[in-house]
């Protein structure tokens, strides 16, 4: 699926990221996501984006690292997530 095709799909898992911030919980919720569909969006809650000093990018960035996932793009505050199916993070 070409990048601009994930952010319009309704197909594609939508998991929010409120003001617990990244938790373990979170990650475990993507992860599991990302290990059975490959793709995931990640939404940037107005109380999340309020309660840390960190830009889209940089969230982005530590989602990809902690899940051993791509950034296939970030729009406005959602982050779009890959990785090969069946894979789990490190």
């Amino acid at each position: 699926m070409q990048p601009s095709k994930i952010f319009q799909s309704e197909e594609v898992v939508i998991v929010n990221i409120g003001k617990r911030g990244l938790t373990e919980g979170v990650l475990n919720e993507i992860d599991n996501v990302l290990r059975a569909r490959g793709v995931v969006k990640v939404k940037l809650l107005k109380s999340f984006r309020e309660s840390t000093g960190l830009t889209r990018e940089e969230v982005a960035e530590m989602l990809a690292k902690a899940l051993n996932a791509e950034v296939i793009g970030v729009r406005g505050f959602v982050i779009a997530l890959r990785r090969e199916k069946g894979k789990r993070r490190a």
